[in-house]
This record gives C-alpha cells, sequence and structure tokens, in this order.
C-alpha cells in the first residue's frame, strides 16, 4: 500500500492500553515506526511516559521512494479522550455498519492508496464500497472509535470549505446527492452525456420460461432508467433481435407496471435455431446498431447465455463486415466497437454452476410441494404409495429439495444413482421399514434425469413396479409444466430484483478486456460470475455423470446441496425399528423448547432435530406449551420417530410455544432439568427465546441444571433476533404476504383509482415491511428505524397524487403504501389512511388492510422448511460436540456453550450470547443493532421512483451496498 493522500493525522487518548492496542491495530495495517526518530527522542517520550505525563509515537504508512507519506501521530495523554468513551464509540460504529453509510461521517480521514489489500483488514470492523474483493473504498474503525477511510479512486466530495470558503483536503463531509453519484457513475464507465449519448440496454429473455423472469425485466427497465440509460426490450428472445422492427422498442418506467406478480415472460421467449449460424448473428448486430444498443443483457439458461458471450466474442468482426458491405456508416463503426454482455439465470432446474440458486427455482418447488401436500393427503387417507416425478433434467436439485421439504420416504437423483439390481431392494427394505414405524401413506420423488450406476434411466413406472410387488397400492404423478407456471414466490421476486440492478451495473462497467459475466448468488450475496467458466462447471456435471463420477457431480452443485443430501439420507434411511443400532457412544438426553410466536418452519426444525437425535443414539424431548408449561406442569414429552415424522409438514408449532420466560420459576424449571437429566437444550423461537438463552446463561451461577450446552434458533417473522440476518419463518411470512398484498394491489387496480394502506407486522423491526414493499412494489414504506416524517409523509402524497394524476385511469394503477405496525408512535394506521385521504385532492381514495395473523401461519415454504432442518441439525452436532458432564461438576464460565445459531453476512454461524447480547442487542426496542436488510430498503425506494428527504436513502442503484437475499 503506497500513500498518496493526506500527510498527517493526530489521535490522542487517555487510556494505555487503548493507545498500545492502536499502535499494533495501525502496524497491522502496514503502518512502522517512524525510523527517523533518533534514540534520544525515543527515550525522552519513554521517559515522559515512565512519570506519567506524555509518551508520544509517530506512525507512519510504510512506502518505497514516497515523498507524501501518510502518518499518524498517536499520543498518551491525560488530556485526551477516556477509554470508556473511546469503546463507547466503537460500540455505536459496530451497530452503525449495515445502518448508516460511513462516507456521510465528517470526521472521517482519507488516505488515498494505490491498491486495498482485503486481507490486511480481516477480523477488523470495517465497511466496503462496493462490498466485493475488488473494492474501490474501505473504512476501517480504529481501537480509538476513529474512522480512516482507505480509496484507489478519486472521492466526489473529498473536500469541504472552511469558515473562510477555503477547502480542506482529506474529508467526506457528506453523502453525496443522487445526482452527484449518477454524473460519477457515468464518468466512471465512459458515460457521461458530455463525452456521447445515454448508454441503451438492451433486454430478452430465452430458452425455457421461469418465475420471476418478469420481475428481472422489471428491475433491469428502472435500474438502466434511473442510472440515465435507455432500455429496449427485445421480444421473442434471439428471434426478436434478428427480426428486428417492432420486436425492439423502448421501455419506459411505466412499461414494466405489474410485472413482479405475473408468471412466464411477458416479453415473450423463443427458441432460435437461426441465431445459431453467422448469419443470424449478423442480422442481429446490424438491428442493434440501427437502434444504437450497445449492451445486452439476457436472462436465461446457459445455452442462451453462451450464445450471448459467442455473439459478443464476435462482434468486432461482425460490425466490420456490416461497414464493409455498407449497411452501417464509420459513424455508427466507431460508435459500437464494443458489445457488453450480462446474463442473468433463468431456470426452474437450478442446474447452473458456480451460483447457488436460479431465478425461478424456488417458484418450481414451492409449486411441487403444494401439489405434493395435495396429493399426500389422498395416500395418507387410503394408505396408498404415490411415486412423484419432477422436472430438472440432469440436475436433482428440485427433487432433493422436494424430498426433504415434503419428508419422501425415498428420492432418485442422477447425481447419486443407485446400485444397478440391487436398487430396487434396498427401496423396498426402506418403505417397509417406514411403513413398520407407523407411516400409512409412502411417498417416491423421481428426479427426471434419474438413473442407476450403470447411467440405466429410472422411470416413475419401475419404480411403481417395484412398490406393487411389496403389496403397496400405488399412483404415479407427473407434475409436468405446472411446475412452470403461476405466479413468482417472495424469493425469486427478490433474487430477480438485485440481480437485474446487478446487471445493469456490470453492462456499465464492462471494458473491451472484462470477459461476459453472469450474475449469480453464493452464500445469500449477489455476485458476478465469468460466463464461460460458469458455462463451463455446469457442463463438467453432465460429463461426470456420463463418465460415472458421481462424486465429482455432487461437488460441482451448489453450496447447500451435499449438506442437505447428507442429512436427508441419515434421517430417512436410518433403521429406525432397531434400538440396538441407534445407540450411541456418548448418549444425550437433548431438550427441544419453543419459545415466543409461532413462526413457519418450526415443526420442520423440531421434526428435524428429533429424527437427527434418534439416529445418532441420543433421547428427544419435547418441552410441551414453554417454560410456563415445564414450570407448572413438568411438561415433557419424549418424542419417538413417528410423532416426530408426523409434524414435519406442518405449520404452526405442534408442541406448543407462548411468549413465558425462564423467570416465571427458575427454581422449578432447573428441578425439571435436573430430574429428567437433560444434557443439552435448543431453544427454537424469537426474541423470548434468545432472551431465554441470555437469562439461563446468567442463572449458572445459581443454578448447576442450566450449566449444559444450549443453543437457540432463531424462529420469528420479525427477524428481530441478534446473531442472524435471516429467521426461521421470514419466508412464510414474506409469501403470504406477497399473495395478500397481490389480491389487494388487484383490486385496486380494478377501481382504477384507489390506493391501500398494507399493515404488516414484526415489531421494532422493518425487515418484513421493507422486504414486502420491494416485492411488491410498494409506493412507499414505513419502518421504526426510521419512522414516519411529517416531510417525507408529505412528499409521498405528493408524488402518489401525481402518478395518478398522469395516469388518468389508463393505466393499472392500484398503489400500495406498505406500514410496519409499529412504524411511529404518533401515527396509525387510520391516522395513515386519513391523512392520504384529505390530502389527496381526488386524485384517489385509499382503504386500509391489516393481514394480521396470517402472516403467522399457513403451510411452510420449501426455503423455510430446508432451512430448518438444516439448522436443526447443526444445532445437535453442537450440542453433541459441546462436553455436558462439567456442567454437574464445575462452576466455571462457559460462554461458548451457550450459542444462537444463525447466518451472519452469508454464513452458517454460532455465535456466544454473552457477546450479542452485550454488543449487538437492543433490549427496549427487542431488536439487533445490525440493520443487514436496510440496502433492501434503498432498492425498495429507487425500484419506484420514490421521493426521500434523507440523501442516505438517495443512492442510485450503481451505489447501494449490495444486499443479503433473504
Amino acid at each position: 500500500m503506497l500513500a498518496t493522500g493526506p500527510s498527517a493525522i493526530s489521535l490522542v487518548t487517555a487510556d494505555e492500553l487503548l493507545y498500545d492496542e492502536a499502535i499494533e491495530f495501525y502496524q497491522q495495517l502496514g503502518f512502522i515506526i517512524n525510523a527517523e526518530w533518533n534514540t534520544q527522542e525515543v527515550q525522552l517520550s519513554l521517559s515522559a511516559h515512565a512519570n506519567g505525563s506524555l509518551r508520544e509515537t509517530t506512525l507512519v504508512l510504510f512506502g518505497v521512494g514516497q515523498n507524501n507519506d501518510a502518518s499518524i501521530r498517536l499520543r498518551y495523554a491525560s488530556t485526551g479522550v477516556p477509554g470508556d468513551v473511546s469503546r463507547k464509540q466503537v460500540k455505536h460504529m459496530r451497530s452503525a455498519r449495515d445502518t448508516m453509510d460511513w462516507r456521510a461521517v465528517e470526521s472521517c480521514q482519507i488516505i488515498v492508496v494505490d491498491e486495498i489489500d482485503v486481507e490486511l483488514f480481516k477480523d477488523m470492523l470495517t465497511q466496503r464500497i462496493p462490498p466485493t474483493e475488488d473494492c474501490k473504498e474501505m473504512y476501517v474503525v480504529d481501537p480509538l472509535g476513529n474512522l480512516v477511510a482507505f480509496t484507489v479512486q478519486k472521492m466526489i466530495s473529498n473536500t469541504r470549505k472552511g469558515a473562510s470558503g477555503a477547502t480542506t483536503p482529506g474529508y467526506l463531509t457528506t453523502v453525496p446527492s443522487r445526482e452527484d453519484l449518477r454524473e460519477y457513475a457515468r464518468a466512471s464507465t465512459g458515460g457521461s452525456e458530455a463525452q456521447g449519448p445515454r448508454k441503451r440496454i438492451g433486454v430478452l429473455t430465452s430458452g425455457g420460461d421461469a418465475p420471476g423472469m418478469n420481475a428481472a425485466v422489471r428491475s433491469v427497465v428502472r435500474s438502466g432508467i434511473n442510472q440515465n440509460c435507455d432500455v429496449y426490450a427485445i421480444n421473442e428472445g434471439y428471434s426478436g433481435l434478428i427480426k428486428g422492427g417492432d420486436m425492439i422498442h423502448k421501455m419506459s418506467w411505466d412499461d414494466v407496471r405489474g410485472y413482479l406478480s405475473i408468471g412466464g415472460t411477458l416479453i415473450g421467449t423463443a427458441r432460435c435455431m437461426e441465431f445459431r449460424e453467422r448469419a443470424g448473428r449478423l442480422q442481429a448486430c446490424y438491428n442493434m446498431i440501427e437502434r444504437g444498443i450497445d449492451a445486452l443483457i439476457v436472462i436465461g439458461g446457459d445455452g442462451s447465455l453462451t450464445g450471448a458471450d459467442t455473439f459478443r466474442d464476435e462482434w468486432p468482426g461482425l460490425i466490420k463486415e456490416l461497414l464493409d458491405t455498407k449497411r452501417i456508416d464509420e459513424k455508427q463503426y466507431k460508435a459500437h466497437q464494443h458489445l457488453n454482455i450480462s446474463g442473468m439465470v433463468g431456470s426452474i432446474d437450478n442446474d447452473m454452476a458456480m451460483t447457488d440458486h436460479t431465478i425461478g427455482a424456488y417458484s418450481s418447488l414451492s409449486r411441487i410441494c403444494t401439489n405434493i401436500s395435495w396429493v399426500s393427503a389422498t395416500a395418507e387417507s387410503h394408505s396408498r404409495a404415490f411415486v412423484v416425478e419432477v422436472m430438472g433434467r440432469h440436475c436433482g436439485w428440485l427433487a432433493l429439495m422436494a424430498s426433504i421439504a415434503c419428508r419422501a420416504d425415498y428420492v432418485f437423483l442422477p447425481e447419486m444413482p443407485p446400485t444397478a439390481n440391487e436398487w430396487v431392494g434396498k427401496m423396498q427394505s426402506v418403505i417397509e421399514r417406514h411403513r413398520k414405524g407407523g407411516r400409512r401413506s409412502t411417498l417416491v420423488v423421481v428426479a427426471e434425469g434419474a438413473i442407476d450406476s450403470e447411467l440405466n434411466r429410472i422411470s416413475p413406472e419401475m419404480v411403481k413396479d417395484a412398490l406393487v410387488e411389496i403389496g403397496l397400492d400405488t399412483r404415479v404423478t407427473t407434475l409436468g409444466h405446472v411446475q412452470r407456471g403461476g405466479s413468482p414466490v417472495a424469493f425469486d421476486r427478490l433474487l430477480a430484483t438485485l440481480q437485474g440492478a446487478e446487471a445493469v451495473r456490470c453492462v456499465l462497467e464492462s471494458t473491451p478486456e472484462t470477459p461476459s459475466e453472469i450474475i449469480g448468488i453464493r452464500l445469500n450475496k449477489i455476485i458476478r460470475v465469468p460466463l464461460q467458466e460458469s458455462v463451463a462447471a455446469t457442463k463438467r456435471v453432465a460429463e461426470a455423470i456420463s463418465k460415472k463420477d458421481f462424486q465429482l457431480a455432487r461437488s460441482l452443485r451448489d453450496s447447500d446441496f451435499n449438506e442437505v443430501l447428507e442429512n436427508y439420507l441419515s434421517i430417512s434411511s436410518a433403521d429406525i425399528t432397531n434400538k440396538d443400532h441407534l445407540k450411541a457412544a456418548k448418549p444425550m438426553r437433548i431438550g427441544i423448547i419453543a419459545v415466543g410466536a409461532p413462526a413457519g418452519g418450526m415443526n420442520a426444525a423440531i421434526s428435524t432435530a428429533a429424527c437427527y437425535c434418534l439416529v445418532r443414539g441420543h433421547t428427544p424431548l419435547a418441552i410441551l406449551n414453554s417454560w410456563s408449561g415445564l414450570a407448572r406442569h413438568e411438561s415433557i414429552k419424549e418424542l419417538d420417530w413417528m410423532s416426530a415424522d408426523r409434524m414435519a409438514t406442518l405449520g404452526g408449532c405442534e408442541i406448543g410455544c407462548n411468549r413465558s420466560l425462564p423467570d416465571v420459576d427458575f427454581g422449578m424449571i432447573a428441578y425439571h432439568l435436573s430430574k429428567h437429566d437433560i444434557d443439552g437444550l435448543m431453544i427454537i423461537g424469537g426474541f423470548e427465546a434468545y432472551k431465554s438463552l441470555q437469562m439461563l446463561e446468567n442463572a449458572r451461577n445459581i443454578f448447576p441444571a442450566f450449566r449444559i450446552p444450549m443453543v437457540c434458533l432463531p424462529a420469528t417473522i420479525s427477524n428481530n433476533v441478534p446473531g442472524t440476518d435471516l429467521s426461521l419463518g421470514c419466508d412464510t411470512c414474506l409469501n403470504s404476504l406477497t399473495t395478500y398484498c397481490d389480491i389487494v394491489k388487484q383490486s385496486a387496480s380494478s377501481t382504477r383509482r384507489r390506493a391501500f394502506v398494507v399493515e404488516v407486522q414484526g415489531g421494532n423491526s422493518g425487515f418484513i415491511a421493507a422486504n414486502t414493499a420491494l416485492i411488491t412494489g410498494a409506493h412507499a414504506c414505513y419502518v421504526p428505524e426510521k419512522g414516519i416524517q411529517l416531510e417525507q409523509l408529505t412528499m409521498d402524497i405528493r408524488h402518489l397524487r401525481e402518478c395518478f394524476r398522469a395516469d388518468q385511469g389508463r393505466q393499472r394503477a392500484g398503489r400500495l403504501i406498505i406500514l410496519n405496525e409499529k412504524a411511529s408512535r404518533g401515527f396509525t394506521t387510520q391516522n395513515i389512511v386519513s391523512i392520504y385521504s384529505n390530502e389527496s385532492e381526488g386524485a384517489f381514495d385509499v382503504r386500509e388492510a391489516v393481514p394480521g395473523h396470517i402472516q403467522q401461519g399457513g403451510l411452510p415454504s420449501p426455503l423455510d422448511q430446508i432451512r430448518g432442518s438444516r439448522l436443526a441439525v447443526r444445532c445437535i452436532k453442537f450440542l453433541e460436540e459441546m462436553p455436558c458432564q462439567w456442567s454437574r461438576e464445575t462452576r466455571s464460565d462457559k460462554s461458548t456453550s451457550a450459542c444462537v445459531i444463525g447466518v451472519v453476512e452469508a454464513k452458517v454461524k454460532l455465535t456466544p450470547i454473552k457477546y450479542l447480547w452485550e454488543y449487538e442487542t437492543d433490549e427496549t426496542l427487542r431488536r439487533s443493532n445490525r440493520m443487514s436488510w436496510y440496502p433492501v430498503l434503498l432498492m425498495a425506494n429507487v425500484m419506484t421512483g420514490r421521493p426521500v428527504i434523507d440523501e442516505a436513502d438517495q443512492f442510485p442503484l450503481d451505489q447501494i451496498e449490495q444486499a443479503c437475499v433473504t
């Protein structure tokens, strides 16, 4: 790192420990003690420190041959900032990391460097802009609470005016305005209006349709307009690109209204043989140049994306041929030297390598699980067996995820084929054990590309015949294209919107040297992946299967595939009828308790935890009706395989839950835990479950019974539990609200001049409101973290009034306002409805819609069921790994044995409750200090064109930090 920026920063502290930590901190960043100081000066500073008056050391950035080094002068002096003040500032910066843009901190010191080495900042409190490995800015908080920025680019507002009007370098005083950031984005990509015409972007959908494609098109159109680009929709995929004419048309902001809730693709898709020939690509090139389009975003599968990459590679030769044949002139030739390409994977199969999820996959999975639940009701009634065939070509993702979500008895996957000539007997053995264990119905899921180890196809009819052999009345159901249809679920709407915005950023930043990229998602983060590498890795899966290298094929699937597969096999294939087989080397008695309100996926987690305990030889004990049930009625029930299995796919919470805390009677709770020899405790629920873990951990010194390993699995629609970015039940809630809001919006659209204020739950957390606003296209959203300001309310009403007057009843004009139930103490839902109505000036009328507790119920989404199962297994493994014998014999502090499991910064993580309670918890408001979902709210504002008073919410899409996909 070489300094080229400001000269010196002076920092003073009155805490000797923090002084030493600060020196070590800056040395880790590459700073060294200034070698120019002579020995006498160093000795004097040490001598002064010995007398308790002053110690001083100067640190400079290491740079060979640099004349203007950046230096930091650290002083230890009694007149400096006290240590408790510094520590409080560090805690504040930690809590503000996800709710505040650090570029807005006036005291931020900026150091311009040639290169940012992300590894240097490992394990430090940082914020990246953008949040990628190749970030352009790195903001880091030192032990004294000071914010120092390292940047490799010229800042927009890196000066501020002093009292005399002069500018002082080295400060970023305010968040740049929308106009500044737009100009900066255009200048950084060579798209400034002063340099040339507006960027023109084409978007098309190709290959098989998938739910969420329309949401992706909508995002591209509005993101492009937000970036001052013209966006053209190309109908019928590559076929429309070749035909040209009216098949390529410019899109306006309102042209994509209503796209979010519609399945398939409204701009059409088609398989085009002509585009595979150079002559077809030549005509497509000509049609693009005629429209002035020099960037193309393709939404489709691997074949469609490969075609786009080929098109880009041939582009220089194509335009040269068009020039030579005088189909274009010299000016057009020079203006279109390079074609920018980016892609999004729209496929229900989820078969693209190097990305965890594709657009449409979870909508298809939801459709499969819904149909299986209907089939299962018939199977249970008649004690039948059903063989269900699902799509997926050579990918077994849909089959595997449906099997674990619906608790299938057996599954056939192309990545894990059974042994030829043996699979019939193995399947029959497993299913007979399940029947003997008490199941009345049987479900076998067969992937479309199912094969045996010798690559022979396994058809649903073959499976049916094998089940008939053991006396089961068997039916075959092939779901077919129903899996492609319907409105996209919440996850696909969110994924498509975030990826669409990133695709626009990608084509704007592309250069001739940049390889074509697709927009993917890895560990819940939106990423860019080289297109050729992804396609090659995808083809390697089919090649590995054809070569019978099934282990390699599985390793090339997404990050969750193998873990889910392992969990499914351990639970479904275990010999649960053989008790001797289930004995563990160190058997444990594990208590499972639900605390708080019900949430989708709770039963899946409890069921999986109990079944995994049985498989491992442990004894699962359900504590019924939460802490009050244990303290007052000793409600403890041992779970067997059948009782656990029956609750797996149900909504609500079968073991009962309420909001009581352990302080209902600490003594009786400790007594019953000891009486039943509980060796480990899994607590599932919301903030009350989290609080319960903290209370039990605090009471360990008094009650030895609490000195056992304990883990909390957050499950609440409010998503307000510290220690996780996403709680169990959120996806189910968002799906319920998606359906509810679509119906309400349809009603509003029919009347042409109506808006609905929809009140959603969430407590003091705005997660549900922000995500609902984005996935339903709401006009405005109000969350507790920002409150309701009169000025903002006035702007929203004025904007809504202008929108309705511009429509004049010609379009689908229904609109939503999403309001969190605790967004404001002063404004109730009825108040907001009245204010909007009174200020509408006759342009629209307003109604109230309160979905209430339907947000907590219903059939759990497949995403929640899968995530609940996965985290539940992790919880039991954690309890197994923690030593439980110490709990009966020692009073030592074992804080690492009381943890919260969650998804933090895209990774499954176990965090001690002590740390979370001290640093990340707002006990008064019952929520986390971290707002990892906040960028979703910013995105929602941008996608609806909402004017806002807070500059921090005015970022165009290229400056919004990439959000976790929830």
